[in-house]
């Protein structure tokens, strides 16, 4: 079997799908983006693809190593998005040449289902009580929420009142016993997340995620000291390179890689395994598309640390478009009780809808995140 042809397609709401095709009619299908630059790891998939044409798809770990490794400048969003959208495909590719789940070439599922949260509120979150008590309503046992607005590298305590009343109102909607996850998304920094983490503590979150950004991460060893909440992060880490200090320096208690960033398949299962050995959980990041999603639950099927799975079914970036839309066995992702099984189907286990991926694509995206500023007029991090 030969690798033929690769065609990219920009979808709403703010997805790049990736189709890897063969010369024995084998497709395999990859979601290789990073939200708000689409076009740029579009274009990087299309300069691996020099390489791929004509090669055996199922050498995955040689190909993987050689679109890592093979160019002189290596890793960051975009590189490693491109590699991440192609290894779900030529994993796809091989589990549908033989007839098996993805899982099952990994060493078989240790786990029947995962457990999944939901996205409530929106970049400012209030009057999220309802949200709250509507998700938990409808079956989830754990929801996840930006934790607060703007803040500045040292702000007033009218912005820590703020964000500490929204979770307050939400401990209280929907009992103790839901898991609530805090992003701060990288929206504050370290004299202030100190401040945060030791007020939030009282309402036993599931964890507070992004405390800082990623590349301020010694900040970590002052923010632990403040609160007995779990530190979550990872999403803006892109390979196992990245993840080593985060995990030898032992201030994070859950890593949140993403299957569509840090290399796909092939890479992540080896950033959970190296987290496994620190004692430490996993939560892979995903508010992406039907590709992403079936991607996480096929490392989280067989990593013992695997936790709780993010996905984006009704999360508020997904306008015009949900993870649904694009997939034909629409009962894949079968979400019960909190949960969502892990799929049996060969490869990815989904059936993308091809002719819906092609008409969206003629409508594609230009998708940006906002630009936020402080009062004073300066940047602020969204």
């Amino acid at each position: 079997m030969k690798i033929t042809k690769l065609t990219t397609y920009i979808v709403p709401p703010r997805w790049l799908f990736l189709k890897v095709e063969t010369d024995e009619g084998i497709v395999g299908w990859g979601e290789p983006v990073v939200e708000g630059r689409a076009l740029t790891v579009q274009a990087a998939v299309h300069e691996l693809e020099d390489y791929l044409i004509g090669k055996d798809p199922f050498l995955i770990e040689d190909h993987w190593t050689v679109m890592y490794r093979g160019g002189f400048y290596r890793g960051g969003a975009a590189h490693m998005s491109a590699i991440s959208g192609i290894d779900q495909a030529l994993w796809d590719i091989k589990g549908k040449a033989l007839g098996q789940p993805i899982h099952s070439l990994l060493g078989g599922q240790l786990r029947d289902r995962i457990k999944v949260y939901s996205w409530i509120g929106g970049d400012r979150p209030s009057d999220v009580a309802n949200n709250a008590r509507d998700v938990v309503a409808r079956g989830f046992k754990a929801i996840k929420l930006n934790g607060c607005e703007e803040m500045q590298i040292v702000d007033t305590n009218e912005k820590v009142e703020k964000a500490v009343e929204t979770i307050a109102i939400i401990r209280e909607a929907i009992g103790p016993h839901i898991g609530i996850g805090v992003d701060f998304h990288g929206r504050v920094h370290k004299p202030m997340a100190k401040v945060l983490a030791k007020e939030l503590d009282p309402y036993k979150l599931m964890f507070i995620e992004e405390p800082v950004l990623s590349e301020n991460k010694e900040a970590l060893r002052d923010i632990v000291n403040h609160t007995s909440t779990p530190i979550a992060l990872g999403e803006r880490l892109f390979s196992r390179w990245d993840f080593k200090q985060v995990l030898s320096d032992g201030y994070v208690d859950i890593i949140q890689p993403d299957l569509s960033h840090a290399g796909g398949i092939t890479e992540c299962r080896k950033i959970a395994a190296m987290a496994e050995a620190y004692d430490v959980a996993l939560a892979p990041h995903c508010p992406l598309g039907p590709i992403a999603l079936a991607a996480c639950l096929q490392v989280d099927a067989i990593s013992y640390n695997a936790f709780i799975q993010e996905q984006s079914l009704g999360i508020h970036y997904n306008k015009g478009n949900d993870i649904l839309d694009y997939i034909s066995n629409k009962e894949v992702f079968q979400y019960a009780d909190g949960f969502v099984s892990i799929p049996q189907g060969p490869g990815l286990g989904i059936e993308v809808d091809e002719a819906y991926v092609i008409e969206r694509a003629k409508e594609g995206h230009r998708w940006r995140n906002p630009i936020w500023r402080h009062a004073d007029g300066s940047f602020a991090e969204w």
